[in-house]
């Protein structure tokens, strides 16, 4: 099965699309919301849905590095709205702390098809996953990998992608239950970026906030159809509809394409680390933690 983009449909070679082996189709909407009203909407959703098994308490860090083409390919396809677009990225869940080239991470294709996102990914060593995309470079893999694998190689090599943004924020995760178990809802603050210092290990890096700290993007995410009482929520809390890409932000705060008004110094808003004391319980360890991007 082949997906022609527009570059395909004038002549230049399509891409076969990977195996659906860790795969997932899905619709998102996102708003943006204050942290303070994320945290009295998510109090809200808890009573309908669960918290993730993977979201702790103060839910957990994710770290993505975007490849991108020199003339960033990418990068203008989502601004000119292409109904046919991707990104492929490295992604890491959790602290950077202590990464090494053992530690697993994703290596995805993002794509968009009309209204429909679609991820495709396959979980690595993290050296492995940048034998891959920057040394370019076949890697070991499962039989039923070997189709996304030779998708992600076909893309570094054909359209040259290098490392371009990082990006990384705090995500909060529930899941519906029962009727609703398509759905998820995700609450992400302290979205920052950089567009230097691309291995995960760094120790020192320079990061910049590429949405306000004192917002938060609350992103629902469902297979088909919005449970009616998700978008009841959403009108009755007078939630609008953006479009916002974190890769996009991070590649205008750093000026390699026109300038956001969002972005504000990572620096001049230092997280708040409460003290065990400060933490006898969980509900007010997760307001803790919604509310820091406000100080």
């Amino acid at each position: 099965m082949v997906f022609l983009s527009k570059a395909a449909a004038a002549g230049e070679e399509p891409l076969h699309v990977a195996s659906r082996l860790h795969a997932f189709n899905r619709f998102e909407l996102k708003y943006l919301v204050p942290v303070e009203q994320a945290a009295e909407i998510r109090d809200e959703l808890a009573e309908r849905m669960d918290q993730d098994l993977h979201s702790p308490v103060g839910g957990y860090g994710v770290w993505s590095l975007y490849y991108d083409t020199p003339q960033l390919r990418f990068y203008w396809e989502k601004i000119e709205g292409l109904k046919f677009r991707r990104k492929l990225r490295i992604r890491h869940y959790g602290d950077l702390d202590g990464v090494t080239d053992e530690s697993p991470v994703c290596v995805e294709i993002k794509q968009r098809v009309n209204r429909v996102t679609q991820k495709r990914r396959i979980t690595l060593p993290y050296g492995v996953a940048r034998q891959l995309c920057d040394g370019r470079e076949m890697v070991d893999h499962s039989p039923k990998e070997s189709a996304f694998v030779q998708e992600v190689l076909e893309l570094v090599v054909r359209l040259n992608l290098q490392p371009t943004a990082i990006t990384g924020y705090q995500r909060e995760a529930l899941v519906g239950r029962d009727a609703d178990t398509g759905l998820r809802v995700t609450f992400d603050r302290r979205i920052r970026g950089r567009d230097r210092d691309f291995h995960f290990g760094t120790a020192t890096t320079e990061n910049r906030f590429t949405i306000p700290p004192h917002l938060s993007v609350m992103e629902i995410k469902v297979n088909e159809r919005t449970p009616h009482w998700i978008t009841d929520l959403a009108a009755r809390r007078n939630l609008n509809l953006i479009r916002v890409s974190k890769y996009v932000q991070s590649i205008e705060a750093f000026g390699l394409a026109p300038r956001s008004v969002f972005h504000i110094n990572e620096a001049d808003h230092p997280p708040l680390t409460p003290t065990r004391e400060q933490m006898p319980q969980q509900r007010s360890a997760q307001d803790a933690s919604l509310k820091v991007g406000a100080q």
